[in-house]
């Protein structure tokens, strides 16, 4: 894969064979983010985990202290007096059984993340093959199935991210922007790591936490030291 003159630069700052502490991984990471927009930091940890059992599954949510930089829209699925809380909440879009065919049929999905009340996932069920495949699918140990439709909405507005397992045992999340202060990502990646280390399947034997890499949209991969971890 041929890269561009400023990632070759910017690649020149980063040695590979090292594993740097976090102020000095989120410095580089920043220094090396030099694209014409305001970059992504991304955390990427690879676990020892066997997503394949039940048992060794790490899923969960966390709310950033100094949110993801991003705006975020949300979409509450719920009936009756919950479509009103939602709405005061600042959900961005509102609605119950009437959006199973505008997101099934006419592929509406303009929205980032989904709430539900749990008495409408009969309803959300139906649309499992569609918001399933883009990690849309409402699930309650992300705090996105509730009948505190307030809380939901306002975490998820204030920072809240997910994380989750892929299919290759590592966890993909957003920290913040190239713009957010190296103070404001530190204590963003802090509050991920810690949600992280608590949530470690006790069924899982051997090593937890197999590599941390820090990384903007379009710069070079800057190893983090795990240790500590």
């Amino acid at each position: 894969m041929k890269h561009g003159k400023k990632y070759t630069e910017a690649a020149k700052l980063v040695d590979r064979t090292v594993a740097y502490e976090p102020a000095e991984a989120i410095s580089l990471v920043k220094k090396t983010a030099t694209a014409k927009f305001d970059e992504t930091i991304e955390v990427h940890i690879r676990t020892g985990c066997d997503g394949r059992h039940a048992d060794q599954q790490i899923r969960g949510a966390v709310v950033l202290p100094n949110g993801t930089g991003k705006t975020v829209r949300v979409l509450v699925i719920a009936k009756g007096d919950k479509l009103a809380e939602a709405q005061a909440a600042g959900a961005d879009f509102v609605g119950g059984e009437e959006l199973v065919p505008k997101i099934q049929n006419e592929g509406w999905l303009e929205f980032d993340v989904v709430v539900a009340t749990p008495d409408m996932m009969g309803v959300v069920g139906r649309l499992g093959k569609v918001l399933g495949p883009k990690g849309l699918m409402p699930n309650p140990k992300a705090g996105t199935v509730t009948m505190d439709v307030t809380k939901a909405v306002n975490d998820i507005k204030a920072g809240k991210i997910e994380y989750r397992l892929d299919k290759s045992n590592i966890v993909h999340v957003p920290v913040g922007k190239a713009s957010f202060t190296e103070e404001q990502l530190q204590q963003n990646f802090d509050a991920l790591m810690e949600a992280i280390s608590k949530a470690k399947p006790s069924a899982l034997k051997g090593q937890y936490l197999r590599s941390i890499t820090l990384t903007s949209t379009m710069g070079p991969g800057v190893k983090v030291n795990a240790a500590k971890y």
